[in-house]
């Protein structure tokens, strides 16, 4: 049995599937997915956001829910490059079969998305919600 925690498997197979693809690299000018967004950024980046992780286990198997959140920034442009880049990560995260280090991914799904506007910060944002259900994965040794 792998112990490496759910969460972390999720996000690691979320960034490879989603810094894998040209389309959506080319659409933010780089791999500009982060656990933690760095100070200073300017153009569209995305960064993980909030996670709520819950026991979904059955009798004979052990598994998590997680309800978490993509927040995509666009700091020149409007709105609008945020969410084309928000549609090409639905596209590529709906229904994916990601693979996860210790744990299988049973399903994942888009749940809400949110656009706001930061006028303050002269920034846009789309919030993505998601919820993905993993059982933990039992080797045989």
């Amino acid at each position: 049995m792998s112990d490496k925690e759910p969460v972390l498997a999720l996000r690691e197979a979320l960034i490879t599937q989603l810094t894998g693809d040209p389309a959506l690299v080319a659409l933010m000018g780089g791999t500009r997915i982060y656990d933690e967004t760095p100070r200073g950024l300017s153009g569209v980046y995305a960064a993980f956001s909030e996670t709520r992780l819950r026991d979904w286990s059955t009798g004979s198997d052990r598994g998590h829910e997680q309800d978490l959140a993509i927040t995509i920034w666009s700091t020149e442009g409007g709105v609008r490059p945020a969410l084309q880049v928000a549609a090409r990560i639905e596209m590529l995260l709906h229904d994916a079969a990601l693979v996860l280090d210790g744990h299988r991914l049973v399903n994942l799904q888009l749940t809400a998305s949110e656009v706001r506007r930061d006028e303050r910060a002269n920034r846009s944002r789309v919030i993505m919600r998601l919820r993905a259900v993993t059982e933990v994965v039992v080797s045989d040794i």
